[in-house]
């Protein structure tokens, strides 16, 4: 039997998540069994969730995100409301004994994933970071922790993002809405694979003066005891960027465009410079992130709950740190 999956929330990332790659994901014993099913769905809006529900061919749309964590067929939900919201709902849905995926961020604060975690006792409990586990974080992880092009200096990531559409929840600091709470998770993620995240010190910096005193811009940095320093500048604008530069003592490595806001397969490449030495290009084949990161969750013996642990406890320290330095909450 496939695992029945409710969605909280009518979303187009849940489109391309589950609903687009569902389908492509298939029992290994049984190719021609599928091994996820959207049994259901919920909307804060029961209109736009029936409209969503024939227009996907969910067969059941419940009245209220309650009211479907009460069905019994459903095992297992995704969560892809406004980002204030996750907490609550993987809470509860954890407490109904449901597993859970969220969307990133998994939660906005330390206290919140303590409060999730102790609520998830007999469930597993994702985080969606859709570029997690990506074939080109192992590689750079040896090269840091192997130092074959000495040690790592910094590591730079460059993420921007379209220009919000108005009136959304990303223009809304109490629904957890900026640029950094969007971007985060992709961050420090790709620095928990590569570099770890035992960093000394934590600091962030934002203006705060996008729509409603959200950020738009913020500026992020980790320090650690070796000297290396990794640094996330976002923002948001026409150009889509989504960028790695690791700087080594005797050499640079490049990623471009790391995340694309496709669904489609696509292949990256690591440019090696050294400073003594030819520049090389590391290939990796095509791969859709949304199509991996499914497998990934279904295929997972244990949950994201660890890993998350300290990605959360530094987003809340970077986040804080940025509010007092403007003298905002």
């Amino acid at each position: 039997m496939p695992l029945e999956i409710g969605l909280i929330g009518a979303t187009g990332i849940a489109e391309r998540t589950l609903l687009k790659q569902g389908a492509c994901v298939r029992a290994p014993d049984a190719p021609g069994s599928p091994v996820i099913a959207i049994g259901a769905v919920a909307a804060s809006d029961p209109v736009r969730a029936k409209e969503y529900a024939s227009r996907h061919g969910i067969p059941v749309v419940h009245e209220s995100y309650a009211a479907l964590l009460a069905d019994p067929s459903i095992d297992a939900v995704y969560i892809s409301l406004h980002n204030s919201a996750h907490h609550r709902w993987a809470v509860r849905a954890a407490v109904a004994g449901k597993h859970v995926i969220v969307e990133k961020p998994l939660c906005l604060t330390a206290e919140e994933l303590a409060e999730l975690s102790f609520a998830a006792t007999d469930v597993k409990v994702y985080e969606a970071v859709a570029t997690a586990d990506h074939p080109w974080q192992q590689t750079v992880h040896d090269f840091v922790h192997d130092e074959i092009y000495g040690p790592l200096v910094k590591m730079e990531t460059r993420i921007r993002f379209a220009v919000p559409a108005p009136g959304g929840y990303r223009d809304r600091p109490e629904l957890g809405g900026g640029i950094f709470f969007d971007t985060a998770s992709y961050w420090l993620q790709a620095v928990q694979a590569t570099i770890g995240l035992d960093a000394i010190t934590a600091e962030g910096r934002s203006d705060f003066d996008g729509p409603n005193g959200v950020d738009r811009s913020f500026e992020a940095s980790l320090r650690w005891a070796t000297g290396a320093e990794a640094t996330l500048t976002a923002d948001v604008g026409e150009q889509h960027l989504s960028d790695h530069v690791f700087t080594f003592e005797h050499a640079t490595i490049k990623l471009r465009n790391f995340l694309r806001p496709v669904a489609a397969a696509i292949p990256l490449n690591l440019i090696v410079t050294p400073t003594d030495g030819d520049r090389q290009v590391i290939g990796f084949p095509a791969i859709s992130y949304y199509e991996r990161q499914l497998t990934r969750i279904l295929d997972s013996t244990t949950d994201d709950l660890d890993a998350a642990t300290p990605r959360i406890a530094l987003m809340d320290e970077i986040y804080s740190d940025a509010r007092r330095r403007k003298g905002t909450r």
